[in-house]
């Protein structure tokens, strides 16, 4: 058995090492090709299949400008059917890479030409859309330019790509998670957490707790259901091991482009010794926020600017949100020197709060001031209704009193603000430039259920092979409310539409991915501006074959 330290930072070196990984070098590019094929890799010691782009895990950062127009030939080498997807683009339907939705797939030895034009800029992604190619390898970054030129002035730009490789295939972690859905879980309770129960909490209170817990059949250590002890976590293709580096001078200021292209996990970053200004979320500007720590759901990107004042390494350090395992880079201003690594945090438990039974947020919150609009409905938490599909079997839980926790950190970060430490959250995220929604022409609430225990994920109970197509009429505006009656948080992904978040600002922020906490709810508009068929859908990869709608616009 190889150790606990040498399985959390990853054994072998990678043999793919994209020229400048991470570097946002270049001028944009509008015609390119890119191959999708197998290669040999090698993170943990054993050598593994990984799906590859031209050759790179990960896939060569695109470059593209505002206001141009892109042609992309995808060759697909592989003996499966294969596909892109441009996350976070908005375009034609039939450009968006959904297999059996929005075209039909690249066949094993064809090619699709995609083609669009940029109407955005700012930080994105791409990945295969076919079975379980993402986990396997196949996802890139997008950097597109704005047409008038950068606002922030930066000295440097990297991308800082996340992402989870695992030396087991992708269908035998479904079928162990099937089987027993804490398979991957070592964060149980132990004796030693009992003891320290007892004394702080006393008798009565811990049994009462473990009671609780027990009668559920869940564990309040069920942060993450993939974790450490399968996966090695890669910033930009590297392991912990390896380092990602990214070189700087004093006094520059550097832009982290911030890229979730995991398949399962949630990433908390911080970098110790600097402050990160954040300056976009999903591609898009917001007001400037500063703050010490930052979680990053699947499929969302951040961008922050850092000014180094001193001439040393700092860590970028993202741990796994439930602490089994870490990617790192070293912002360093002379190659090969590298900063202290933090130790892991100790891991989270999820609370009354985590189940949607309201109760022990506030001795925790942030609070941080907001001018809400006056008589804002959603900042009310009326009593939800549950439909009749969400009880039976498949169904273990639902929220009765989920709440909008738009500045809530999340399970695991609730304990920073004690510690001066400032956690970006929802509630910290304003439109750059001021747009004032139209009223709602209707609202649909979508209830995320599970059975944690079966591994069995729905939307409103009913799992996409049961499940009618949402119908939408184009130019209509639509209000949706999503209730988590789950323990998972659940990153909502709509394609080819903008997702406007309620966050309590006049001016909603413009997201592609909604992390939606557990036992919470959220809410955000939609202006149906794209005529086709939609993927909507949770980004986790595992979740995604069930908790997934089509979206039908006519």
């Amino acid at each position: 058995m190889i150790n606990r330290r040498q399985f959390v930072t990853g054994l072998g070196l990678s043999p793919i090492l994209p020229q400048l990984a991470g570097a946002v070098a270049g001028t944009p590019q509008n015609a390119m090709n890119l191959v999708i094929d197998k290669q040999t890799v090698n993170f943990t010691g054993t050598p593994r299949i990984a799906t590859t782009i031209n050759g790179s895990l990960p896939a060569p950062i695109l470059r593209w400008k505002e206001g141009d127009h892109v042609t992309i030939d995808v060759s697909n080498r592989l003996p499966t059917m294969s596909s892109i997807h441009w996350h976070g683009i908005i375009l034609p339907s039939n450009m968006d890479g959904v297999p059996g939705l929005s075209f039909d797939g690249i066949a094993p030895g064809g090619s699709y030409r995609y083609q669009f034009r940029l109407n955005q800029s700012g930080t994105y992604w791409y990945h295969s859309h076919s079975g379980f190619q993402e986990q396997t390898g196949l996802y890139g970054a997008i950097v597109i330019d704005p047409a008038e030129g950068d606002r922030h002035g930066v000295g440097r730009d990297y991308v800082v790509l996340l992402s989870d490789w695992s030396d087991e295939p992708p269908i035998r972690i479904l079928h162990n998670l099937r089987k027993n859905s804490h398979f991957y879980n070592r964060n149980q309770r132990s004796m030693s957490d009992i003891r320290k129960d007892l004394s702080e909490k006393g008798l009565t209170e811990t049994l009462e707790e473990r009671r609780m817990w027990n009668q559920m059949r869940m564990q309040d250590s069920d942060i993450s259901d993939v974790t450490g002890f399968t996966y090695t976590f890669l910033m930009n293709g590297r392991t912990p091991a390896d380092g990602w580096e990214a070189l700087y001078r004093k006094g520059e200021c550097i832009r982290l482009r911030f890229i979730n292209a995991s398949a399962m996990t949630f990433f908390d970053i911080r970098i110790p010794g600097l402050k990160m200004t954040v300056t976009g979320s999903d591609g898009q500007d917001i007001h400037p926020v500063t703050v010490d720590d930052l979680r990053l759901g699947v499929a969302e990107t951040m961008d922050v600017i850092v000014e180094p004042t001193e001439d040393s390494a700092y860590a970028i350090f993202a741990q796994a949100m439930d602490r089994s395992g870490y990617a790192v880079g070293h912002l360093t201003t002379s190659a090969g020197q590298k900063a202290d690594v933090p130790r892991l945090d100790p891991v989270p438990r999820l609370g009354h709060v985590d189940m949607g039974m309201g109760g022990d947020m506030d001795m925790n919150h942030q609070h941080h001031h907001h001018h809400h609009r006056e008589g804002h409905r959603m900042m009310g938490n009326h009593k939800v209704q549950h439909a009749p599909t969400e009880f039976g079997p498949h169904v273990d839980m639902r929220a009765e009193a989920p709440e909008y926790r738009l500045d809530d950190p999340g399970v695991g970060l609730r304990h920073l603000a004690k510690e001066g430490r400032r956690v970006l959250t929802y509630a910290d995220m304003a439109r750059l430039d001021p747009v004032r929604p139209p009223d709602p022409d209707r609202e649909i609430e979508m209830h995320l259920n599970g059975n944690m225990e079966r591994y069995m994920w729905s939307i409103d109970g009913v799992a996409y092979h049961d499940a009618e197509p949402m119908r939408w009429r184009y130019g209509e505006r639509i209000r949706i409310t999503f209730v988590n009656d789950t323990m998972m948080n659940h990153p909502m992904h709509l394609h080819g539409m903008w997702s406007e978040l309620e966050t309590g600002h006049e001016h909603l922020p413009m997201k592609h991915t909604v992390v939606v906490q557990p036992g919470a709810k959220i809410s955000y508009q939609v202006q149906v501006d794209a005529y086709g068929n939609w993927a909507y859908h949770c980004h986790m990869l595992y979740h995604m074959m069930d908790m997934f709608r089509e979206v039908h616009v006519t």
